[in-house]
């Protein structure tokens, strides 16, 4: 059975690779990535074999505590991993559980991570091949440690089962696991100008670590290299409890999930208030904007773009604190108006099946382009107004304000005109709905890559006068220009936002089934 499971798994990554040509090069290039980072991490590992010991055992135990952390914490925000042999579905099958629990468990390293891990693992073994003792005891302690990551990310993923069920908990999760993504650039900084200044204080942490289950498999080779037998036996057996405590977890989990798998199932609810739709006009363009207002409040794939945007500034103004020079803060207006009026250019793409609802009531194309770009707007005008007039306040360049303020305007005003005709006339691959907003979807990817880039060059095209003006005030240094700015911007954006939602909502009344029928192959 155990070897069957391990089949089973092995087919299943097979026929992931079983799609298109361009969706297979695509997969290529992830995985060419994959194995170049990880060649980086094993090729480090193994030139510490000339460091100094104690640095050495410093970074192998240190990182493995964050590998074995990174496997326990991921399986509670990342609602897209990898479920294909979730328990529940063996619910119906006599399997031994001890027989499943070991399949689950080994199938665990057949994948990208389970396999890289164990491979960082046994580079371990590079490292602390400096005698036999200590090879030997890396090797043990790279199993051991490779092992405590599976299992324990299986423990977690089957004790939260009834959560990840939950489509309140996949939302959250989801919009939490990107925030530390997005400001990964000021962490890494931060944890280098720790490491800079406080070499002795890790140490001094790698060696409290190393008795605690999460480093004490990855301190044996370190640990029989300094002639420490006893601490090493003892921390074998710390590492061997480990394991055997959150195997008995698991089994007791996996009993369970076999016996009463999660309910995901809709539970019956009072009709209340209308919310948006009683606020709003009652005019078709009304609902469509009533609508869109509540995706963007609760669908994750919207709100995954506004978690974004406040996190904009911490980034600038990070990367001011390290040059001196607080000037990137100064295009924070403008780039915002720019990303959020981009947001919608998939909106149509998001709808999936559900755009039915607008062919089937005969909604009228420019009311779904001005209802969906009205939404928008409601969301990112006082956004992008907060952010062009608040980085002026600290920087004190009140002379920035009109120039600044006409590009931010005009910038949101012609990116949802372009955004209206984009969405209207292609389809582009996005997450469905239910589904992580970083969930990689099949679908043509040159087509969307090609509609996004060509996209916004287009819309930069759109921008050059008012780009233009700004440029007038960097080489005059008058403010001239930027009152100028200041009244044509908003014109011509808003003349661009007409424009684009009649062209769009032109083109959706006259290609809308065949709009659908593509949305339809995506699902």
């Amino acid at each position: 059975m155990v070897a069957h499971l391990l089949r089973l798994k092995w087919r299943l990554l097979l026929n992931g690779f079983r799609r298109s040509p361009l969706q297979l090069i695509g997969m290529g290039l992830g995985l060419l990535y994959a194995l170049g980072m990880l060649s980086l991490l094993i090729g480090g590992l193994i030139a510490l074999r000339w460091a100094d010991a104690g640095i050495a055992h410093t970074v192998v135990v240190l990182g493995g505590a964050a590998a074995i952390l990174g496997w326990g914490i991921i399986p509670l925000v990342a609602s897209a991993a990898d479920m294909t042999l979730d328990p529940a579905r063996f619910s119906s099958y006599a399997i031994p559980p001890r027989q499943l629990l070991a399949g689950l468990a080994l199938a665990g390293f057949i994948g990208i991570p389970g396999l890289a891990t164990l491979l960082a693992a046994l580079g371990t073994v590079g490292t602390w091949s400096r005698s036999f003792p200590a090879a030997v005891g890396a090797l043990i302690g790279a199993l051991l440690g490779a092992l405590t990551c599976i299992v324990l990310s299986k423990v977690v993923t089957t004790a939260t089962a009834g959560l990840a069920s939950s489509r309140r908990f996949k939302d959250v999760s989801s919009i939490i696991v990107f925030i530390p993504l997005v400001l990964l650039g000021p962490i890494m900084m931060g944890i280098v100008e720790g490491i800079r200044g406080s070499g002795d204080y890790l140490q001094a942490l790698a060696r409290s670590v190393s008795w605690t289950p999460l480093g004490a498999a990855w301190s044996l080779g370190g640990d029989l290299e300094a002639g420490n037998f006893a601490a090493a036996g003892l921390k074998a057996v710390v590492a061997l409890s480990t394991l055997a405590l959150l195997l008995w977890c698991w089994h007791v989990l996996l009993q369970r999930a076999l016996v009463t798998p999660p309910y995901s199932g809709g539970s019956a609810k009072k009709g209340g208030k209308l919310g948006l739709f009683g606020v709003l006009p009652g005019t078709p363009a009304g609902a469509v904007a009533a609508r869109a207002l509540v995706y963007w409040l609760k669908d994750p794939r919207y709100a995954g773009s506004l978690v974004v945007i406040p996190l904009l500034p911490v980034i600038f103004f990070f990367s001011g604190s390290q040059t001196g020079s607080y000037g990137m803060l100064m295009i924070l207006g403008p780039l915002t108006a720019f990303m959020m009026a981009w947001s919608i250019s998939a909106d149509v793409s998001y709808d999936n099946t559900a755009f039915a609802l607008h062919l089937a009531s005969g909604v009228r194309g420019v009311d779904d382009r001005l209802g969906r770009a009205l939404a928008c707007l409601v969301i990112s005008l006082p956004v992008v107004l907060v952010f062009t007039i608040g980085p002026i306040a600290v920087t004190g360049d009140w002379i920035w304000l009109p120039n600044l303020l006409g590009l931010a305007v005009g910038t949101l005003f012609s990116g949802l005109g372009l955004s209206s005709v984009i969405s209207a006339r292609y389809n582009v691959a996005v997450p469905l709905p239910g589904d992580s907003p970083f969930k990689k979807p099949p679908g043509n990817v040159a087509q969307t890559l090609a509609v996004q880039g060509v996209g916004m060059l287009v819309l930069t095209v759109l921008l050059l006068p008012e780009l233009a003006l700004v440029l007038v005030q960097v080489i005059a240094g008058g403010p001239e220009a930027g009152w100028v700015n200041l009244a044509i911007g908003p014109l011509l954006g808003i003349a661009l936002f007409i424009t684009g939602v009649r062209l769009g909502g032109r083109w959706l009344d006259v290609r809308g089934p065949e709009l659908f029928a593509q949305l339809s192959v995506n699902r």
